[in-house]
């Protein structure tokens, strides 16, 4: 048996090195840009800061600090890494493409360009969707609750932690119509699948929800809805590639 798997191993060894490969290259890459990249991230957050001395003039301005010796540091290589996954993204795709691709028909092996392609950009969707929907809605209104009594010093260390896991989150969820069409490619799924599931997935997409946003329901509902939204046009793809039988779908 091991000598069956022996060679899809040695394969996917090597796509996850050169996956690796490249994501360090990007932050080498990054790294070198990641003031401007630091900048973009901590938009958000200044614009909720300022929302606080403009409602609340008793409190003291809040600020954003450091609680670690190097932790502007630490922060650059978390800013660098999180825009070097973004930028290494279609080539880790098209790797993951190569894996799966010997065990594809000729046709199905043409679509590498609509999966890498596809797959980046609706990463890329999700995460402006997340920076300039959803983050000013949730940190404004997280920030400036209770500005009135407390003065916000936010620790950047954790910002930054914060931040990447919510645009990482909605990253990978909006990769669900273009996971969706694949597997629907390879007949693995059927429009009457997902008709069926989707009592259960409403469950599933608010309880990822609540675990990839901040605690506030304003914010979880921004994720939820997209996610309800993208799952209902997960189905019309499906329907279009690999509808279910005519038999089935009238019972």
């Amino acid at each position: 048996m091991f000598s069956e798997l022996k060679p899809h191993l040695v394969e996917l060894r090597k796509r996850l090195g050169l996956s690796v490969l490249s994501v360090f290259i990007m932050f080498a890459i990054a790294f070198t840009f990641h003031e401007p990249i630091l900048e973009w991230v901590t938009h958000p957050l200044n614009d909720a800061l300022s929302q606080v001395s403009e409602i609340s003039k008793k409190a003291a301005e809040g600020m954003v600090t450091t609680h670690q010796v190097g932790g502007a540091f630490f922060v650059a290589l978390k800013v660098s890494f999180f825009a070097a996954l973004i930028g290494a993204l279609p080539f880790v795709l098209y790797q993951l493409w190569l894996f799966i691709a010997p065990g594809l028909y000729a046709n199905e092996k043409k679509m590498i360009l609509p999966f890498v392609v596809g797959g980046t950009v609706m990463f890329v969707i999700g995460v402006l969707f997340s920076y300039y929907i959803v983050t000013p809605f949730g940190f404004q209104f997280l920030i400036t609750f209770g500005s009135f009594l407390y003065t916000p010093l936010i620790n950047i260390e954790d910002y930054v932690g914060f931040f990447t896991k919510i645009m990482v989150g909605f990253g990978i969820s909006f990769e669900l119509p273009v996971f969706a069409y694949f597997l629907a490619l390879l007949g693995l799924v059927t429009d009457r699948t997902l008709i069926d599931f989707f009592k259960y997935a409403i469950v599933i997409i608010f309880i990822v929800a609540a675990i990839l946003t901040p605690p506030d329901v304003l914010t979880q509902f921004l994720m939820a809805v997209p996610l309800v939204l993208l799952y209902g046009l997960s189905i019309l793809i499906v329907r279009m590639v690999n509808p279910a039988p005519k038999e089935e779908n009238d019972e």
